[in-house]
């Protein structure tokens, strides 16, 4: 079964800028994404583009919690819901946050359906390292926005990418 989006997009038509809820976005196609990701990755290496990824990840999802906890008058656990519901309906795969802790500073993310998975294929590695940053950077603006002064890191474990396995793990764990 298909159905429409299920996220609000607007179309500016005297400029073409596409907005979904607070933010500015650009569509394009699964595969151009992926392609440009892989010739990054082939000409500096996986590690190093995770290490860039993870800093970048980490600014843009603490910049879109902010953005969107205003727009939608959301906090604590109700931001992290709401970043997972949007990623997943952006395409990304599908997110499920199977624990989180805010007081701790933890989380627990499942990705089932990773764009990266069905461009990339079963190749044994952790491929969708670019999302980590944005788990930790997303729990951090939360929290900071609480007046926590806990900061975290967070990592993938799994991938579906991996033999034996089916679905992507992130966990997100204090400093």
């Amino acid at each position: 079964m298909k159905t429409a989006p299920q996220l609000p997009i607007e179309v500016d038509s005297e400029t073409g800028v596409w907005t979904t809820d607070a933010l500015p976005m650009l569509y394009v196609p699964r595969h151009f994404f992926i392609n440009n990701h892989k010739g990054i990755e082939e000409e500096i290496g996986a590690e190093r583009y995770a290490e860039i990824l993870y800093k970048a990840g980490y600014k843009s999802a603490w910049h879109w919690c902010e953005k969107e906890a205003a727009l939608h008058g959301l906090s604590g656990v109700a931001v992290f819901e709401h970043y997972m519901k949007r990623l997943s309906q952006r395409g990304w795969g599908l997110f499920s946050i199977e624990a989180i802790d805010l007081d701790a500073g933890t989380c627990r993310v499942r990705l089932d359906h990773s764009a990266f998975v069905y461009e990339y294929g079963k190749v044994g590695r952790k491929i969708e390292y670019m999302f980590t940053g944005w788990f930790a950077g997303a729990m951090d603006q939360i929290l900071a926005a609480a007046g926590s002064p806990l900061r975290t890191l967070a990592e993938q474990t799994q991938s579906g990418a991996e033999e034996g396995c089916d679905y992507g793990v992130f966990i997100t764990r204090p400093r």
